[in-house]
C-alpha cells in the first residue's frame, strides 16, 4: 500500500516527506524490520521504540510513525501522531482490510472467569458447526491450528493479522479474552465487537495499574468506548449484575444489554443450583424460557461463566438446545479446576486461581464438598507482581484450608523466600500456626501451614500426606508449563508434577 492510503484513517497526524512511498509491511519491533517496511515506534512497558529508530533505519525501513516531539530528520517519510499505539491499531486494521468488520467478534473481559467463559462459548459454537477462533490466555487457536500465547491479548498488529488469517481460513466467529493491559495499551482499538461480556471485578494487576480505580476504568472503557466505536449495528453487552461494577455498567451502557445473576431476576438468572465433585446443575431462566443445564465443570462459581456464555450465544443466534449441549460437552478447561485422576481416593485439582477472590471462591467450593476429609492447599504468588495481594491470599487460605503449603510460584527476579514471607503475613494475621513435616498426618483442622520453597517438593509432600477423602488444590499456575526463575523459563507443569508424585507413591507400594 502507499503510505498515504494506509494512514488516511488517522485523523490527527502530520506527514513529513513523500507520503506516496510504497509500504510492504508494518513492524512495531525494530528487530523485525525489513527493507520497505513501515516502522511504528511504540512505547512499551519496559522499552521505548523511539530509541530503536536508528536500528530500524539500518534494516531498511521505508517510513516511520513517531509520536509528537520524538521525531528528527531521519531522511525517510514520517507520520507524526499524538499516540503511536493508537496509530498502530488503526494502521494494522487498515493494512489487513478490517477483518473484524465482517466477522462475529465476542470480547470477554473481567478479573476472573475469562478463559472458562471463552471455552464455553467455543464449545457452544462448535456444537453448531460454526467455524470459530479463540484468542486467549491459554493459546490462540482456529481450524486445528494452535499458537502459544505469550500474553492474553496480543499487540494490535498481531490481533489484526490473526483475524485476517482466521477469516481467510473460513472462521466466522471469534472469541477474544480482553485484558486490562490490552485496553490500556490500545491493542483492541479498531476491533469491531458484536458482543462484550463482563465477568467480574476484583483486585489484580496492581503491579501495572496505579490503583483499583485505574484498573476498573480500563474494564469500563471496553464497554463505554471500544464497543460503541465499532461498526456493528446490534452490539450487545452481557453484564454480571451481582458485581457492583457490572451493575454500574448496566446503568451507563446505552446500547443493547443483557444481565445475568444468581441474586436477582434479570435476562439470565439461575435457580435450583446444586454443586458436587461431579459438576454443577441449575435451572437458568432466559428470555426464551427456563432451561435445565448440567456442566461437568466443578465449582458453583461456574454458573456465572455458564450464564455469560449463554448470553453471548443467544445474541449470536444459537438455538437453546445447542446451547445446552455445548455446556454439557465441555468437561474441563486446562488448569481451571482441572482434576488429576488417581486411585487413592483423593480428589486433586490444579487451578489457575492467582488472585485473592479467585482463590477464595475455589477454596470455598472445595471446602463444602470435602465431607469429612481435609482440604489441603499448595500455592504461592508470582514475583515482580502486585505485592499487596500476597497476605490477602494467605488470609484466604488460612481461613479455608485445613492444611496449607506455601511454595514458590513464578518468582522471577525476587527471592522466593521474600515472597513466601509476604504470604505468611496473612497466615499470622489469621492466627495460623506453622507446623513441621512430622505433623502432616496428625493435622486434621486448625489451619496449619508449612513453608516449602521448592514447588515440586511441596506438591509431592501434599500428595504423600493425603488420605482417602481429602481434597488437594494446587493453585496459582494452572495451565502453565513453565516456571519463571530470574530471567529463565524452566519446564514445570503442576499437573505433570502431581502425576509424577502419584506414580512415585504407587511404585513405592
Amino acid at each position: 500500500m502507499r503510505l498515504q492510503d494506509l494512514v488516511k484513517d488517522i485523523a490527527e497526524k502530520e506527514i513529513i516527506g513523500n507520503a506516496r512511498v510504497e509500504v510492504g509491511e508494518i513492524a512495531y519491533h525494530s528487530a523485525k524490520v525489513r527493507k520497505g517496511m513501515l516502522f511504528v515506534a511504540i512505547r512499551g512497558v519496559t522499552a521505548d521504540g523511539h530509541t530503536f529508530i536508528e536500528e530500524a533505519l539500518d534494516r531498511g525501513a521505508a517510513a516511520l510513525v513517531v509520536e509528537r516531539g520524538r521525531g528528527k530528520d531521519y531522511r525517510i517519510p514520517q507520520i507524526v501522531v499524538p499516540d503511536s499505539r493508537a496509530a498502530l491499531a488503526r494502521l494494522a486494521a487498515a493494512f489487513f482490510g478490517h477483518p473484524s468488520r465482517k466477522m462475529r467478534l465476542v470480547g470477554v473481559t473481567g478479573t476472573n472467569g475469562k478463559t472458562t467463559t471463552s471455552f464455553l462459548i467455543e464449545s457452544i459454537l462448535e456444537g453448531e458447526s460454526l467455524p470459530c477462533g479463540v484468542v486467549g490466555t491459554i493459546n490462540y487457536r482456529y481450524r486445528g491450528r494452535v499458537i502459544p500465547a505469550p500474553m492474553t491479548t496480543p499487540e494490535s498488529y498481531d490481533i489484526q493479522r490473526m483475524l485476517r488469517e482466521m477469516s481467510d481460513s473460513g472462521v466466522t466467529h471469534v472469541i477474544m479474552e480482553v485484558s486490562s493491559h490490552a485496553l490500556d495499551l490500545r491493542r483492541v482499538d479498531d476491533c469491531h465487537f458484536d458482543v462484550g461480556v463482563f465477568t467480574n471485578f476484583t483486585q489484580d494487576h496492581l503491579d501495572y495499574h496505579a490503583d483499583l480505580d485505574e484498573y476498573r476504568h480500563c474494564k469500563e472503557h471496553f464497554f463505554m468506548a471500544i464497543i460503541p466505536a465499532g461498526n456493528k449495528q446490534r452490539r450487545t453487552a452481557i453484564l454480571n449484575l451481582d458485581d457492583p461494577v457490572g451493575e454500574k455498567l448496566w446503568q451507563t451502557v446505552n446500547y443493547t444489554k443483557m444481565g445475568y445473576a444468581t441474586q436477582r431476576q434479570t435476562s439470565f438468572w439461575a435457580g435450583d443450583i446444586t454443586s458436587s465433585l461431579k459438576g454443577v446443575e441449575a435451572t437458568i431462566h432466559t428470555p426464551r424460557g427456563s432451561m435445565k443445564i448440567h456442566s461437568p465443570l466443578v465449582g458453583e462459581f461456574n454458573i456465572y461463566n455458564i450464564m455469560a456464555a449463554m448470553g453471548a450465544a443467544t445474541v449470536l443466534g444459537v438455538p437453546e438446545e445447542s446451547i445446552r449441549k455445548g455446556i454439557d460437552a465441555l468437561s474441563t478447561v486446562p488448569g481451571r479446576m482441572e482434576r488429576i485422576e488417581n486411585d487413592r481416593g483423593v480428589e486433586i485439582f490444579v487451578d489457575y486461581a492467582h488472585t485473592p477472590d479467585a482463590l477464595k471462591r475455589a477454596l470455598t467450593v472445595l471446602r463444602t464438598l470435602r465431607g469429612r476429609g481435609r482440604l489441603i492447599t499448595v500455592f504461592g504468588c508470582g514475583g515482580d507482581r502486585d505485592r499487596t495481594k500476597r497476605p490477602l491470599m494467605g488470609m484466604a487460605v488460612a481461613r479455608l484450608s485445613d492444611l496449607s503449603i506455601i511454595a514458590s510460584d513464578n518468582p522471577r527476579s525476587e527471592p522466593p523466600g521474600d515472597i513466601i514471607r509476604d504470604i505468611e503475613g496473612g497466615f499470622i494475621s489469621e492466627n495460623g500456626r506453622e507446623i513441621g513435616r512430622e505433623d502432616l498426618n496428625r493435622t486434621v483442622e486448625g489451619g496449619g501451614y508449612l513453608k516449602i520453597e521448592n514447588r515440586r517438593e511441596a506438591i509431592g509432600l501434599a500428595i504423600q500426606a493425603a488420605r482417602p477423602g481429602d481434597i488437594i488444590v494446587i493453585a496459582g499456575k494452572g495451565h502453565e508449563n513453565y516456571q519463571i526463575v530470574g530471567d529463565r523459563r524452566l519446564p514445570f507443569d503442576d499437573r505433570a508434577e502431581a502425576r509424577k508424585a502419584l506414580l512415585k507413591i504407587w511404585s513405592n507400594g
